[in-house]
Formats: structure tokens, C-alpha cells, sequence
């Protein structure tokens, strides 16, 4: 039993195939390689605690704004914590914060953590209310109960 097919147009359908199959899987693999870096994860306090989530990767960091924690100075700098109920991690914003941001409320913020283990936002989102919480986020004010929903 001859493991190439008789017929000369199959063999060339073979040939084709096995041509074509490593080119398409190097490029996926090199595609998937480049879009690593483009990811950006979700975390709660807690999880990105535990998980201990290296310094400048980009991440993003959702709970609520812990009340008496907010501190805005002349310079534009707001330091305020987000909390799941269970960690709050310290955050630095420099910029315009949402209209609906402030204590106790839902907030999403993006940006990485420096060597003192201090959050570096670029970019705070606010939430209106608990509804549209992303459901890690939810799912761990629940557990502290900490839920308003």
C-alpha cells in the first residue's frame, strides 16, 4: 500500500496542502504572537493582589471607589483606592475624571502598577451603577457584600 494517492492531480492536491498548512500555521502562530502584548486583562483588587501582577503591564482594575479615599490636588493629581470589599488597591490618576465619578461608586480604571506597588491610571471609567459592572467585579461585591444591586 502506497502512501501517495495514484492519480497525478491528487498528488499535486497533496503537494498544495502540504505546502500551504506550515505557511498558514507560522502565520496564526506569529499573529497570536503580536496581538500578546494588545491584550489587556481584568482584575479585581483582590485577584490582581494574589495574582501578583508584574510592574507596567497593562491591566485593568475594577471595583468601587472607596468613600473618604479620594485626595485631589492643585496639580491635577487625584489618588483615591478601589476596593472589592475584601483589598483596596491605591491609584493614581493625573487628568479629567468622568462626571459620574466619586465615592462609592462603580469604577473601572486601565493602566499598570509602578514598583511600589501603586496603580498608574490612563484612562478612569465610571460606572453608573452596579448594572453594568462587569460580572468578576459583581461577583466579588457580592461575596464581601458589598452588593447595592
Amino acid at each position: 500500500m502506497a502512501l501517495l494517492p495514484k492519480s497525478r492531480t491528487a498528488r499535486r492536491r497533496l503537494a498544495v496542502v502540504a505546502v500551504i498548512a506550515p505557511v498558514l500555521a507560522g502565520a496564526v502562530g506569529l499573529a497570536l504572537y503580536a496581538m500578546q502584548d494588545a491584550v489587556i486583562f481584568f482584575y479585581g483588587p483582590t485577584q490582581a493582589q494574589q495574582e501578583a501582577v508584574p510592574p507596567g503591564r497593562t491591566i485593568r482594575i475594577g471595583g468601587l471607589v472607596e468613600p473618604g479615599s479620594v485626595r485631589k490636588s492643585a496639580d491635577g493629581v487625584v489618588r483615591f483606592q478601589v476596593t472589592d470589599g475584601a483589598v483596596a488597591a491605591p491609584v493614581v490618576y493625573h487628568g479629567q475624571l468622568p462626571d459620574l465619578f466619586r465615592e462609592g461608586q462603580g469604577v473601572v480604571v486601565q493602566g499598570a502598577y509602578d514598583r511600589t506597588r501603586t496603580f498608574k491610571a490612563d484612562e478612569v471609567l465610571a460606572k453608573h451603577d452596579e448594572t453594568y459592572m462587569p460580572r468578576e467585579v459583581a461577583d466579588a461585591l457580592k461575596a464581601n457584600g458589598e452588593w447595592r444591586g
